[in-house]
């Protein structure tokens, strides 16, 4: 039966994507002088599995890189070749390497064939480097079961002529089942003995993938008389006291075809078939070939359940297993257009319970109390569905903070210093558009730290700190945002410096302003206080954007600094943009929604309180504090009720530590509401972040406080946004 292979290569791509930044993970925490075996054995493991899928989807070029770094991690954790930082920089080259070529067939992007050749050769040399493996028997794969038993199982494996590159890869991946020996034949066939807990329909699929199975000759052996046989690999030579037969691919019945579906349908499993062949352990040439019988389902369960104890312990490792397997069937993969789907169709069931409610107000409680208690009852399920499905959206932060111990470990190493890399939270959610966008902000954020917050270890030194400066990147729930930091123990910003470079931009400083105003010059376009330009930092361009975009995604940046003690930036972001808390606000006939978290009170100020500035328009007085009076109507052209602030409502908002006050008419109320994006569906307006429906299936518009903000001057005649 043919498969269309093609329906898998987005989750080949996705796992292999996941294994490299585990693989990153695994070597920035690794102890070269005294490595822990388990971290050894997953960082092959991630290879070995890049290495299978690669060769499964026909993707040579990661196949050809992870072969040649799965020999030589293969030797690391076998203590064949002692661990260095060599070592460590070599597999990080490879990972950047394969996450270049995965990219290439992903997304199309350019491959740099020379760097991959140069990375082939590092690790084909230090392959070459490495402690020569005894002469006699020799173990493939020293794994023994984890209880430190018998393995359950012997099979003398018989194969047709075949290429040694065939031979290597089905010894290398056999050898993953078990305890393996490679021998020969006297007409120099290839011939394994393999201890394993696995059965022999297992085996027959494995080869399958390299060999056609049906020339194949697997023949069941009595199990090993001692634990310490099983462990080394002796004992498979001697003659059985009695016959069992082959066991043909006939025999291994719907097991094996239970195995080949789940080999169909996880295909980038299957056994990689190396491009060269690698060097072939020292063979053991016999003179005696095992007899062959039938082997009976009876001869099966008579050596699968040798010993009551073993049998009893076994069945307790095939239940964890399947636990396992039930844990990990419990997760599934689903595109995000399903989830965004899923998530505006709730969207619209929150809009619809909205309108019956607006329209039930109106009955008498005493004539229909058993309709308003459903509809009571269908707003409680409608918000409890909307927390639930939102929640899909929601990513941990681990996403975007795995990206940076390697770039921080990278930048420190150039620029010559130590630095601590500390991450919390980092299993904080955040709504996964916002998620996305954040990880570029991040990035030139945490880059500015080293480069321009930590100091050389010799400058610390000199100042009395210790030479291993210490950058956390932070991330936690403060009500309904999320806030990060990214903090330093460095010199801190430079007020001094900062007024400098201000005044020699043009820009209005004075000695007056407050540190945090200060602190606030560094977000102006081209502002850079740094002397030469660098590959690093240093051309002005940079912490605009980063305020930009945080701006531009609902969120407010603040600075803490304190000279020589270190700087932490904080971003304060909405959980999501897909819904928000309002306060509905009128104006002449139209409804609009402000932003609730940019509302700071709301008052019918006194007539005294409202002063007019010459050709500056008005201002309001709030408790000994003078802010910009914002007519909403002027805004937008639209014939106000009332044309006074006295007779209306001024609402105070705030952002980016600015505050105004916004003339409307009335307060309609407060509610929670589905954001639409307006761009797409009609046009960009200015002043406008996006649309809602409300209850009574009326469109209101959601008004772009930061941007309202920013062009909050006045005029009569004219309007402001159009």
């Amino acid at each position: 039966m043919t498969i269309d292979m093609s329906q898998f290569f987005q989750v080949f791509f996705e796992e292999t994507e996941e294994l490299l930044a585990e693989m990153e993970k695994l070597l920035l925490a690794v102890d070269v002088s005294n490595p822990d075996p388990e971290d050894l054995n997953a960082i092959f493991r991630a290879a070995h599995s890049i290495k299978g899928g690669s060769s499964t989807f026909g993707i040579t070029d990661l196949g050809e890189v992870t072969h040649v770094l799965e020999t030589l991690l293969d030797r690391i954790r076998k203590g064949e070749t002692a661990l260095t930082a060599d070592h460590v920089e070599a597999f990080l080259a490879a990972k950047d390497v394969l996450k270049m070529q995965l990219d290439g067939h992903r997304l199309g992007t350019a491959v740099d064939l020379e760097e991959v050749g140069d990375v082939r050769m590092l690790l084909q040399s230090l392959s070459e480097v490495h402690v020569p493996m005894p002469v006699a028997v020799i173990p493939v794969a020293p794994e023994i079961p984890a209880d430190g038993g018998v393995f359950a199982h012997r099979f003398h494996i018989e194969l047709p002529e075949t290429s040694e590159r065939d031979i290597d890869a089905l010894a290398s991946e056999l050898g993953l089942l078990g305890t393996i020996v490679r021998s020969r034949l006297p007409d120099q066939r290839a011939v394994f003995e393999l201890a394993t807990n696995e059965s022999a329909a297992d085996i027959i699929a494995l080869c399958s993938f390299v060999l056609d199975p049906d020339a194949l000759i697997i023949t069941l052996l009595p199990a090993p008389a001692s634990a310490s046989d099983a462990e080394l690999g002796y004992g498979f030579f001697e003659p059985a006291d009695s016959r069992f037969g082959n066991l043909t691919p006939a025999a291994a019945g719907t097991r094996q075809e239970q195995d080949q579906e789940s080999q169909q349908g996880y295909g980038f499993f299957a056994p990689f078939v190396p491009q060269g062949k690698t060097d072939a352990p020292p063979e053991v040439v016999i003179e005696h070939e095992p007899a062959a019988l039938p082997v009976t389902e009876s001869h099966l369960d008579a050596v699968a359940a040798q010993g009551t104890g073993e049998a009893d312990k076994r069945a307790h490792q095939r239940r964890e297993t399947d636990k396992a397997a039930s844990a990990e069937a419990s997760s599934i993969r689903v595109s995000i257009e399903k989830v965004d789907q899923l998530i505006n169709l709730v969207g619209e069931l929150v809009i619809t319970q909205a309108m019956i409610e607006q329209r039930t107000d109106t009955l008498d409680p005493m004539k229909h109390e058993r309709l308003l208690d459903s509809v009571s009852q269908l707003t409680r399920n409608t918000r409890d569905l909307q927390e639930a499905v939102m929640s899909i959206r929601m990513m941990q932060m681990d996403y975007v903070f795995a990206r940076f111990p390697r770039m921080v470990r990278d930048l420190a190493t150039k620029l010559g210093k130590k630095v601590d890399f500390v991450t919390v939270g980092a299993a904080t959610e955040l709504d996964k558009g916002l998620i996305e966008r954040i990880v570029d902000p991040l990035t030139h954020l945490v880059r500015n730290s080293i480069d321009h917050g930590i100091e050389t270890p010799a400058i610390r030194l000199a100042g009395g700190k210790n030479e291993t400066g210490r950058l956390s990147l932070s991330a936690g729930h403060q009500g309904g945002n999320i806030v990060i930091e990214v903090s330093d123990d460095g010199g801190g910003l430079n007020r001094e410096r900062i007024l400098q470079k201000a005044a020699e931009n043009g820009l209005a400083v004075s000695d007056d302003m407050t540190d945090p105003e200060v602190w606030q010059l560094i977000f102006a376009p081209g502002f850079s206080t740094a002397d030469i330009v660098t590959d690093v930092s240093g051309r002005g361009v940079g912490m605009d954007v980063v305020k930009r975009n945080i701006t531009a995604m609902g969120g407010v940046v603040d600075i803490r600094s304190a000279k020589g003690f270190g700087t932490t930036i904080s971003i304060a972001l909405p959980l999501t943009l897909a819904i928000l808390d309002g306060m509905s606000i009128r104006v002449g006939d139209e409804v609009y929604i402000l932003p609730l978290g940019y509302v700071v009170e709301s008052l019918q100020p006194r007539l005294a309180d409202v002063k007019e500035i010459s050709g500056q328009g008005q201002v309001i007085k709030v408790r000994g504090e003078y802010l910009p009076l914002i007519p909403l109507h002027q805004m937008f052209g639209i014939a106000p009720r009332y044309t006074h602030p006295s007779e209306g409502i001024v609402v105070i908002l705030e952002s980016e530590g600015r505050k105004a006050g916004l003339f409307v008419d009335d307060l309609v109320g407060q509610q929670q509401v589905v954001v639409k994006n307006l761009e797409s569906n009609y046009r960009k307006v200015a002043g406008i972040s996006g649309a809602t429906i409300l209850g009574d299936g009326g469109v209101s518009l959601i008004v772009d406080v930061a941007a309202l903000l920013r062009s909050s001057r006045q005029t009569t005649d004219e309007t402001i946004f159009s």
